[in-house]
């Protein structure tokens, strides 16, 4: 099993690498946040897992281990294939994605292109305890953030703020100051919108 890459970035683009290991070149897909994270200079370290289907040998690509273990998690879940759990790396963070399934966010999960209602509860079902164990999340501190975000993105909706904007600019705001109040998300918020 190859576990990681390390050589010159030959070529690079935001679905997949070509990396250069002492005159082989080893094509790896990657994530968008793999490929955002890369460093601007010629000599990289992948972390590697290499998909065996009958029709064909792929090597994914993650910028660490996180993300990889992230990937392996969600490609053992009934109907989550590589490319849909690439895709879902390519959207979120793997913090959004951690959080996203300890938290039971269904909407979250469904968000990402090629998951239904039904594969998004069973990537819940089946992840969840594996996220909280692997990771080391504390399921009371999710459910107080996402309570806390909610309930900021609802007053800002009331507002007239688009949600999707909205989210982003409180995610951010949680990030720095992870301990804000609602009022403290809300007036924040409003000074970035």
């Amino acid at each position: 099993m190859i576990t990681q890459i390390r050589g010159r970035l030959v070529e690079k683009n935001p679905t997949e690498v070509v990396v250069d290991c002492n005159g082989v070149g080893y094509l790896l897909h990657i994530s968008l946040n793999t490929y955002s994270a890369l460093p601007s200079d010629e000599n990289v370290v992948l972390y590697t897992h290499l998909s065996i289907r009958e029709d064909a040998h792929t090597l994914y690509g993650f910028i660490n281990k996180v993300e990889r273990e992230v990937f392996k998690l969600l490609i053992s879940v009934s109907g989550v294939g590589p490319s849909t759990a690439r895709t879902m790396l390519s959207s979120m963070t793997t913090q959004d994605i951690q959080q996203g399934i300890a938290s039971e966010n269904v909407k979250l999960i469904q968000s990402v292109k090629g998951i239904g209602a039904k594969t998004a509860q069973r990537v819940i079902v089946d992840l969840k305890d594996k996220m909280l164990k692997t990771f080391d999340i504390d399921e009371v501190s999710i459910v107080e953030d996402n309570t806390r975000k909610e309930e900021a993105l609802s007053a800002l909706e009331v507002l007239g703020f688009a949600r999707k904007q909205a989210d982003k600019v409180v995610s951010n705001i949680l990030k720095e100051t992870p301990q804000a109040t609602v009022e403290e998300l809300i007036k924040k918020a409003l000074k970035n919108l």
